[in-house]
């Protein structure tokens, strides 16, 4: 799922502190004279690495997962109510019009109540889905600050598929930003839980 994906390319936005740019400017004309400092980070990368991101999709390929099974459980629940309905009908089990009529809302009422958990379950996924990307923009942003200070670098791009046409493969420091998220990233026990279980099923 690449429901992180936007917030990572946000979150690796321009990070330039003009306060210490100019400091270090003012106290060494040599660096002055260098010109931008940039690099970039390969988001695809980032995605697969991150340990934040691995988990969290987990978690919510699983949520959808359930949702897709509740959903289709209720689903065959109202064609089997239908085909009771449509073969009561056929053979004349209605005995009048009224009792078809409560037949026919009560389908509509199921129909309509499917519809709106439908909405509801979506509604709540997507939240659940923009939280934790506005929480791995917030681990990356806070983590860039601290990363920069030593690093000084004026920008740091996002290279993902083809927004940077041609970089060279000096400015790419995918690896130490992805190996200094993980260093700092520790797990919720809920989702450290939700994870070892995943691990087992699958050996």
């Amino acid at each position: 799922m690449l429901f992180l994906a936007l917030g990572a390319a946000m979150a690796l936005t321009a990070c330039n502190n003009q306060e210490e740019q100019q400091t270090a400017k003012a106290t060494d004309a040599e660096e002055a004279n260098t010109g931008l400092r940039i690099a970039y980070v390969e988001v695809d990368t980032l995605m697969n690495q991150y340990q934040f991101c691995r988990d969290y999709n987990l978690v919510l390929n699983k949520k959808a997962e359930n949702i897709q099974n509740t959903l289709a459980e209720k689903q065959r629940a109202l064609q089997q109510h239908y085909a009771a309905m449509q073969k009561k009908y056929e053979s004349n089990g209605f005995t009048t019009r009224d009792e078809l009529e409560r037949a026919q809302n009560s389908l509509q009422k199921e129909q309509q109540n499917l519809a709106e958990l439908e909405q509801r379950l979506g509604n709540e996924l997507a939240a659940e889905n923009a939280k934790l990307t506005e929480e791995m923009r917030d681990s990356i942003q806070m983590f860039l600050k601290t990363y920069n200070k030593s690093k000084k670098y004026d920008f740091i791009l996002t290279k993902q598929g083809d927004n940077i046409l041609l970089a060279n493969a000096k400015y790419d420091i995918t690896n130490q930003v992805v190996a200094g998220l993980n260093k700092r990233y520790k797990a919720k026990p809920d989702v450290k839980k939700a994870t070892e279980k995943k691990t087992e099923k699958k050996d």
